[in-house]
C-alpha cells in the first residue's frame, strides 16, 4: 500500500466538465469564476462573528493554482476571518532527498506563507496560523524523524498531520492517496506510527468515508489520549453506488457518528462535503445556490454533528478551493451561520473559532 508520490498528484485534477454536463463527484477541477459571479446577491450575516477557517489548501498544479493571492481574495468576502489552518494537499514536496522526508517541503512552504501573513502586509487575518501536514504513519516508529523535522520546519505553527484512509470498492468513488484496500487505520504499522504522533502531542486529522467510520472509532478508542479531528463531517457519500439512497446513507452515517461522538478525544469539522455528498449537481445549475439553499442541502448533517458532539467539539471549515467548485466563500459562511442561528453567543464562538483555537493551539 505505497502512498502516492507528488508526481502522481496531478491525476487528481481534471478539466472542468462542460457547464450542463453532470458533475464528476469525487474529483477536483478549477472553479468556474464566471459561473460563481452569477451567485445571487445576499448580505453577510453576523459580519463581526470571528471565524477560524480550519481547513483550506494552497497549491500550484498545472491546471489549478491556489496560492496567497487567491486565498486573500476569498478571505475578503465580508466575513470576519481571523485565522486559518492549512490542510495538507501534497503541495510543494521536496524534489530531492529521502522519500519519507519529502512532505517536509510542504510545511516549509506554508510556514513561509504564514510568515508573510504575520508581517501584517496582507491584512489582519492570521493565515496558516496552524499547519496540518502529512507524514506516512505506515513508517511506524520511523515516522518520528519526519514529524520532528516538520515541527522544526513549521516555525511554531505545525500542529499535526492528516492521514487519509478513504476507500471504496467502486472505482467511481475515488479513494484516498495510495490507499488500495480497507482497514488502513487498523494496520499494525500505522498504529505504531500513531504512537509517535501521540507521543509528540500532535493532532491527527482523520479522513475516510462514512461506511468506514468504525475504523475511526476503533482508532480513537485505541488512542484515548490522542487528539483526533474528523474531517468533512465523517465523509458521507452520495454518488456512484450511493446515489438515490439519501435516507439510507444518512441513517448509516448518523449511527456511526453517534458512536464516534462517545469518544471524547474526537472533534468534527463542519463542511467539506461538496465532492462526496453530492447533495446537488452544481454543473447542472445556471448559477450557484444561495446560502439558504446550501443550508437546506447540508442542514441535517451539520445539525446532527452539533447535536452529537456539542459546540465545544465542532469547528467550521471552508475546504477551499475544493468547495469553490460549487459555492462562493460568502455564501458558504452564510450557510453555516444559518445552520447555527439558534445557538447562543457562546456556542457560536465555540463553533466558529473557540474549538479550533483550543484543538490546534492557535494562541488567538
Amino acid at each position: 500500500m505505497a502512498k502516492e508520490t507528488p508526481s502522481d498528484l496531478g491525476s487528481m485534477f481534471q478539466g472542468a466538465p462542460a457547464r450542463g454536463e453532470p458533475a464528476r463527484f469525487g474529483r477536483i477541477f478549477k472553479p468556474d469564476d464566471a459561473w460563481l459571479a452569477r451567485a445571487p446577491a445576499e448580505p453577510v450575516l453576523e459580519p463581526d462573528l470571528p471565524i477560524v477557517d480550519t481547513h483550506h489548501h494552497l497549491w500550484d498544479f498545472p491546471r489549478h493554482r491556489y496560492l496567497l493571492d487567491e486565498l486573500l481574495a476569498d478571505i475578503d468576502c465580508g466575513h470576519n476571518i481571523v485565522a486559518t489552518v492549512f490542510e495538507e494537499c501534497r503541495s510543494m514536496y521536496r524534489a530531492r532527498g529521502p522519500e519519507a522526508m519529502k512532505p517536509v517541503g510542504e510545511v516549509e512552504f506554508v510556514a513561509g506563507v504564514a510568515a508573510m501573513s504575520d508581517s501584517g502586509r496582507y491584512g489582519p487575518a492570521r493565515l496558516c496560523r496552524g499547519i496540518v501536514g502529512y507524514a506516512d504513519l505506515a513508517l511506524g516508529e520511523r515516522v518520528a524523524e519526519v514529524l520532528e523535522a516538520e515541527i522544526a520546519a513549521g516555525g511554531g505553527r505545525f500542529r499535526g498531520i492528516r492521514y487519509s484512509a478513504g476507500w471504496d470498492a467502486d472505482p467511481i468513488i475515488g479513494n484516498s492517496h495510495g490507499v488500495s484496500g480497507p482497514g488502513e487505520y487498523r494496520r499494525p504499522e500505522v498504529r505504531a506510527g500513531m504512537k509517535q504522533l501521540e507521543r509528540l502531542g500532535l493532532v491527527l486529522d482523520a479522513w475516510l468515508f462514512h461506511p468506514q467510520l468504525g475504523d475511526a472509532i476503533e482508532l480513537a478508542r485505541a488512542f484515548p489520549d490522542a487528539s483526533i479531528v474528523m474531517c468533512h463531517m465523517g465523509g458521507p457519500l452520495g454518488y456512484g453506488p450511493y446515489a438515490g439512497r439519501k435516507d439510507e446513507v444518512f441513517a448509516d452515517w448518523k449511527k456511526s457518528m453517534t458512536e464516534l461522538a462517545t469518544c471524547p478525544n474526537v472533534v468534527v469539522k463542519l463542511g467539506g462535503v461538496m465532492m462526496r455528498l453530492a447533495a446537488y449537481d452544481y454543473m447542472m445549475l445556471p448559477a450557484p445556490p444561495s446560502s439558504e439553499e446550501l443550508a437546506g442541502h447540508w442542514g441535517r448533517y451539520v445539525r446532527t454533528c452539533i447535536d452529537l458532539f456539542g459546540p465545544d467539539r465542532c469547528m467550521v471549515e471552508s475546504n477551499f478551493p475544493v468547495e469553490k467548485m460549487g459555492i462562493g466563500a460568502s455564501a458558504l459562511w452564510n450557510a453555516l451561520k444559518r445552520l447555527t442561528a439558534g445557538a447562543s453567543a457562546d456556542e457560536k464562538t465555540a463553533i466558529f473559532s473557540g474549538t479550533a483555537n483550543r484543538v490546534y493551539r492557535l494562541g488567538l
